[in-house]
């Protein structure tokens, strides 16, 4: 019933626009010059509708329409890395908040002088995972350091984990109850009274793969174990993956390790201002709009670049 709905949703989609298509080109033809500036903005509009519609037919994997769950976690670098791990939570929140989807953080270790170990964000909305598979790997910073007494260029590393999220019901990731160890505890950090006298934080062990999940922004244990078990089965369907692309990549032979220091992208704010992508070589010279959430150039052109 879920692929119906939605299949109906695109086809509606596109009915409407093949309406409006219709209605601008019946004014145009009464070649009527004060309809002129009202008919340009409305083929404009049109012509970025297509665009998306057309943009999204590249998103047909099985997830792709879902919702998401992105990890970051600070790399080599220390201070400065922790502090770049909280720079790109706020590029990640705030592109979600312009793209229009629902963000909730689930979890998030903070550094100790400044920034965020690790954080994994929850967003929610239709083809959230499909566009943010694009930014998984590893994001490089490069800048003079705020947390250099003698003010010198240092370079950043922060690992960023895009997961589907996989239901319960899901046939394609089955975790067996004796596979999994539970384990609760205080949570650390702020987060109130309740938070540091309650053990409501979750860690889950998956004793097949040694998995760890910890989950503890919630006050309810309940929903901290529910968040834990999403992000578990979104790893363990992201390693069947992997295995799988593994397994044609060396029937392809093309297989080629990828390893941390191979980063997926670098933002250069010292000696000159420049975000590029080493997959696709596609390049923003304003940083600061990339760093406030316009990151969608750089999802586009990789999206359409592994779709050739």
């Amino acid at each position: 019933m879920k692929i119906i709905s939605d299949l109906n949703d695109e086809i509606q989609a596109w009915e409407k626009l093949d309406t409006t298509a219709q209605s601008i080109h019946d004014l145009v033809v009464l070649d009527d010059e004060s309809l002129r500036p009202e008919l340009e903005k409305e083929i404009q509009l049109l012509e970025k509708q297509i665009d998306t519609l057309e943009f999204d037919t590249l998103l047909s994997g099985p997830y792709d329409k879902g919702n998401a769950l992105l990890s970051i976690n600070a790399g080599a670098g220390g201070t400065d890395a922790q502090d770049w791990a909280s720079m790109l939570e706020r590029m990640y929140l705030r592109w979600a908040e312009k793209s229009g989807f629902k963000s909730e953080i689930i979890h998030l270790t903070e550094g100790e002088e400044a920034g965020i170990k690790s954080v994994t964000i929850s967003i929610a909305g239709k083809y959230a995972y499909g566009y943010l598979r694009a930014e998984k790997g590893v994001h490089r910073l490069v800048r003079l350091s705020p947390f250099d007494a003698a003010h010198r260029r240092h370079t950043s590393f922060v690992q960023v984990e895009v997961l589907p999220e996989v239901t319960a019901e899901d046939p394609e990731v089955v975790i067996n109850p004796d596979d999994i160890e539970i384990d609760v505890f205080k949570s650390a950090g702020a987060g109130g009274q309740n938070v540091q006298k309650n053990a409501t934080a979750i860690r889950i062990t998956h004793k097949p793969t040694g998995i760890v999940v910890t989950c503890q922004n919630e006050r309810s244990q309940l929903q901290n174990k529910e968040n834990a078990l999403k992000v578990l089965r979104g790893r363990l369907y992201q390693i069947k993956l992997e295995e799988q692309e593994k397994q044609i990549a060396k029937l392809k032979g093309e297989f080629q390790k990828i390893e941390w220091g191979s980063q997926i992208r670098s933002y250069v704010l010292h000696p000159y201002q420049m975000v590029k992508d080493h997959r696709t070589d596609y390049e923003e010279g304003n940083t600061q709009a990339v760093l406030d959430g316009d990151i969608d150039g750089f999802i586009q052109s990789y999206l359409k670049a592994v779709k050739k």
